[in-house]
């Protein structure tokens, strides 16, 4: 059951940067656009290859936008290396009735490319659901058919490109027939974007002998078109000054007084109080005022907070591609291709695009890099440029360990020379668009009407400007600083455009259940509002279940968030709450919580016995594989039965929705 979005509490913790290199993702579409299929509309994937006269189909199944990024990218650099027409599409924007017919109905159809992405607990994601469900219950054959796949995953998480090898097994059970190798990229590995140029290159030296493709020089081919509009300027009404969509361009709609507010029309929220709670790790608590909003969610959802680039990152971008000058001139944006979609509003700025639609902050890829060799301003520039792109390891030194982002990377390679050569169409299709970032929910009874409040850790910058500008800090060191007033000044008074993701991450629906949760440093934000929420059960007389928190942080005295809140609780629901602390860096040989979990070896086994559900939050990397392991050890020891055996009890649990996970 929705909480009422006028009496909620919500802590948030931020779990990525700001900028985070693998948030890439599309951005809003326009009012007024089928967002279900290009082109004509029609969902009918042969009739619309062959109305736009597409040899080649490339599909993606993305949940944060990495696995798009990389299907378009793929889809403009096959058709201009080998000239083979090519539609790049969501999995979800059309029907596979007649799916096992496009290599018989579709005059010199070559193939399909997939790029799938691993989701969860190696589930495909949300926009691949669709087609997996075709493969497994309605196709039957698809002989003729030729596929290749490139899988999007994580090895820190268990089921590694589940997903991507799914793709692979089950088309290739289908009789489909596999071209070249399936390719697995690995963000545990921070690898991703090498391991796809090295199936990229494999995959182009396979196809041209496979599908005898003729290569030829690699030019850019725009697929959209930027021209500057000399009607407009920048105080123009229907000019998009990066809103978040257009019913927030509208003047006579401010577009905050929509009955539902989504990923495509996100809410302003005012922020009505912030204060930082842990100096050296940046953590800040906010309360958003959501009383106006019908925005409904529930313990454990992830908010997601709409993102812009900071002042420093967009002057130098600027600088990069000599726009000093024009960068508020009006330009229109248009489509030269009827299955790409411009989703960026138009028409807009050159200052918008860049500050509001582009991921501009993060680390450049060398396949970026490669890719504006044809627009170096200088022939000293173009060879300095072809020899650091197709050197990895030179690219290593002399690109990716100086923290370089687009702007930083291409001014030094032309020794500080603009790059006003570069079109701006190439930037708007190659650079990543901003993502919305997704934070943690925690929510239950507020004592406060009308507010909701939000906790901000690993804090983005944009957080930090908001909470140093709303309480007028003065003694703090150099940071980066944002535009918080926003486009038109729609998000003056301290508002932030948000809206909110559906999470499995929930306590048990029966409030007997027995829950165990670990969650060192922010991790620990839906634990405190799982406890809250027991907490209040128990004020209106519902006696709980047991509660065993196990959290971390480096010292009790400089992290140890929310830590005169624990005891009150504890008192509250007396017996039914313990919390286990380990402070690593407060002993000669360092504590965690995995640790600190083998000491109540017992009381967790005997916890999971009467059915208690176990949950994990923070760090995938290490942490996340760390409590498993301690957890089957646990089960090992106190059932007396061998490792192997205990995994697959975790496993069950897993299956069972009793070991849920929230990590990043």
């Amino acid at each position: 059951m929705a909480i009422d979005p006028l009496d909620l509490f919500i802590l948030i913790v931020i779990i990525a940067g700001f900028a985070a290199y693998f948030s890439k993702g599309k951005l809003w579409a326009k009012d007024g656009e089928d967002v279900s299929a290009y082109g004509s509309g029609s969902r009918d994937l042969v009739e619309t290859l062959n109305e736009t006269g597409k040899k080649a189909l490339v599909l993606f199944g993305s949940q944060t936008g990495t696995a798009e990024d990389y299907a378009h990218k793929f889809a403009k650099e096959f058709q201009s290396r080998f000239g083979v027409p090519t539609m790049c599409a969501d999995l979800a924007d059309y029907d596979y009735d007649n799916f096992d017919k496009i290599a018989s109905e579709v005059s010199g159809f070559k193939m399909v490319f997939f790029f799938t992405a691993t989701y969860g607990e190696g589930d495909p994601t949300d926009n691949a659901l669709d087609f997996f469900d075709y493969l497994d219950n309605d196709c039957e054959d698809l002989s003729g058919l030729k596929f290749a796949c490139f899988g999007l995953g994580n090895s820190t998480y268990e089921f590694y490109n589940a997903t991507g090898k799914r793709t692979s097994k089950t088309l290739k059970s289908k009789n489909a027939k596999q071209i070249g190798e399936l390719g697995l990229g690995d963000d545990g590995m921070a690898t991703m974007d090498e391991d796809y140029l090295a199936w990229k290159d494999s995959m182009f030296a396979v196809l041209k002998n496979t599908l005898k493709l003729d290569e030829k020089e690699l030019e850019y081919e725009p697929s959209m078109e930027v021209s500057e509009n000399d009607t407009l300027t920048k105080e123009s009404p229907e000019v998009a000054l990066g809103e978040p969509d257009s019913r927030y361009v509208n003047i006579n709609n401010d577009g905050t007084k929509a009955e539902f507010f989504d990923h495509t029309h996100p809410f302003l929220a005012p922020v009505v109080f912030s204060k930082e709670l842990c100096p050296k790790r940046h953590c800040i608590h906010v309360e958003l005022d959501l009383s106006n909003s019908n925005i409904k969610y529930l313990t454990g959802d992830h908010l997601a907070i709409w993102p812009s680039n900071p002042d420093s990152k967009v002057t130098k971008f600027v600088e990069a591609l000599g726009l000093e000058d024009k960068k508020d001139h009006v330009i229109d944006i248009k489509s030269l291709d009827p299955t790409v979609r411009c989703e960026i509003p138009t028409p807009t700025t050159y200052a918008a695009v860049i500050r509001y639609y582009l991921e501009i902050s993060g680390p450049v890829s060398r396949q970026f890099v490669k890719s504006v060799v044809q627009f170096s301003p200088d022939e000293e520039t173009k060879q300095r440029v072809e020899t650091i792109s197709n050197d990895k390891s030179l690219f290593q030194k002399e690109i990716t360990d100086k923290g370089f982002n687009v702007a930083d990377a291409l001014l030094s390679l032309s020794n500080g020379a603009k790059w006003n050569t570069l079109p701006f169409a190439f930037i708007i299709e190659s650079i990543a668009h901003i993502q919305p970032l997704h934070a943690t929910v925690m929510v239950e009874a507020n004592d406060v009407p009308n507010t909701t409040r939000m906790t901000t850790g690993v804090c983005s910058n944009l957080i930090f400007d908001l909470e140093v500008k709303q309480n007028h800090v003065t003694d703090v060191k150099p940071y980066e600083n944002y535009d918080l007033d926003g486009p038109r000044g729609k998000f003056s008074k301290f508002k932030l455009p948000v809206h909110v993701r559906r999470s499995t991450f929930k306590l048990p629906s029966n409030s007997n259940t027995p829950v165990i949760m670990v969650g060192p440093g922010t991790g620990v934000a839906p634990f405190r509002g799982f406890i809250r929420e027991r907490v209040k059960q128990a004020e209106n007389g519902d006696k709980g279940g047991k509660m065993i928190l196990f959290y971390g942080c480096r010292r009790s005295t400089d992290d140890y968030l929310y830590k005169d809140e624990w005891p009150e609780y504890a008192k509250t629901l007396g017996g039914d709450l313990k919390i286990v602390t380990a402070f690593s860096r407060e002993t000669a040989k360092k504590v965690y919580v995995q640790h600190k979990m083998l000491e109540h070896s017992k009381e967790i086994f005997d916890l999971l016995e009467k059915g208690a559900f176990f949950y994990v939050c923070g760090d995938a990397s290490r942490m996340a594989r760390d409590v498993q392991k301690a957890l089957t050890s646990i089960i090992a020891k106190e059932n007396n039965i061998s490792a192997e055996d205990a995994a697959d009890i975790v496993k069950d649990l897993k299956v069972e929705n009793r070991y849920q996970e929230d990590v990043w």
